[in-house]
């Protein structure tokens, strides 16, 4: 199998928070505001709806409503990894089909998460009628630009990982359009066990930031990151100069900055961040059963920052 050069995640690509108004819906306007701000700070394209972006909360119109809003804000289609992980098939289909007509950069999918221990063949057969979708969609819109899956690993958030087995069966049967995966286990052994088994042919993109680095010396061109919301010029500088003189002290940055979090749900506290060095308190909500921060706890939060450097140290 060929590598996909021209088709490695170009850049840091934020995992978007989703920001929702008081009364739970989503912020449509803030949402764009916030995807172009990222692009002006030098991101490669965004990804909506992930796992820091609360993707799975939210309903199938609700997201296509969003990602539309994106769109229609100004941000280009073609800079879009919208993640279109759910529990149903036909979701996973509705989502994907939707972002491969709107001529999205990808799609981003994990392995279907409702129900465990499922065999390697069930989780390959969703796949398998999710990208029968996506090429119909594609076909159908004669669109020029390459048709594109990455996949989604989180087992700790999922329940269920994609295995070695899943992942060989779906590169030999899709090779042309699975350009990745997005490891976030956070495992560093895991990933470079990914890399050793379907290395050049599939390229690992990194969640945990501290591992980027290590990647970036073995080929990774970006990745998709939760901390690149508020600090993404860092998070680039870690992978996409592993070996530059200012690394070490980005990655120990980085590595204190999480340990701040580390008493903290991670959503409710990036959003928290957000509320701090915007003055706004309107980035704060988040959708159940994820609980927010409340102004009360902002003191604290802001303490904890401080003591690392953040938001003091320039991006």
């Amino acid at each position: 199998m060929s590598p996909h050069p021209i088709d490695r995640l170009p850049g840091i690509w934020p995992a978007m928070l989703t920001p929702l108004r008081a009364d739970g819906t989503i912020d449509l306007e803030r949402f764009a505001a916030h995807g172009r701000a990222l692009l002006a700070s030098g991101c490669g394209g965004l990804t909506p709806f992930g796992t820091t972006g609360e993707g799975p909360s939210f309903s199938v119109a609700e997201r296509i409503a969003a990602v539309d809003a994106l769109v229609a804000g100004g941000i280009p289609a073609e800079r879009l990894l919208v993640s279109t992980s759910a529990c149903a098939l036909t979701d996973l289909i509705d989502l994907t089909v939707h972002a491969t007509r709107i001529g999205a950069w990808g799609t981003m999918l994990m392995p279907p998460f409702f129900f465990k221990g499922m065999s390697d063949a069930g989780v390959v057969a969703v796949y398998d009628q999710v990208i029968a979708a996506a090429r119909a969609a594609h076909a159908e819109q004669a669109r020029t630009q390459p048709l594109r899956l990455m996949l989604y690993h989180i087992p700790q958030v999922a329940g269920i990982g994609l295995t070695h087995g899943v992942i060989g069966t779906l590169l030999a049967r899709h090779a042309d359009l699975i350009v990745g995966v997005k490891d976030s286990q956070c495992q560093l052994a895991h990933s470079l066990s990914l890399l050793e088994a379907f290395g050049p042919a599939l390229m690992v993109h990194v969640g945990n930031e501290p591992d980027l680095p290590e990647l970036g010396r073995r080929g990774s061109t970006g990745a998709v990151s939760g901390l690149a919301n508020f600090i993404p010029r860092t998070v680039q500088r870690l992978v996409g100069q592993p070996d530059a003189p200012t690394t070490p002290d980005d990655l120990a940055f980085v590595q204190a900055l999480l340990g701040a979090l580390g008493g903290y749900a991670l959503v409710p506290a990036f959003k928290g961040i957000l509320a701090l060095r915007e003055h706004d308190l309107g980035w704060l909500p988040v959708r159940a059963p994820l609980q927010a921060l409340t102004p009360e706890d902002l003191p604290k939060l802001q303490a904890a920052l401080a003591a690392v450097g953040h938001p003091q140290r320039p991006d």
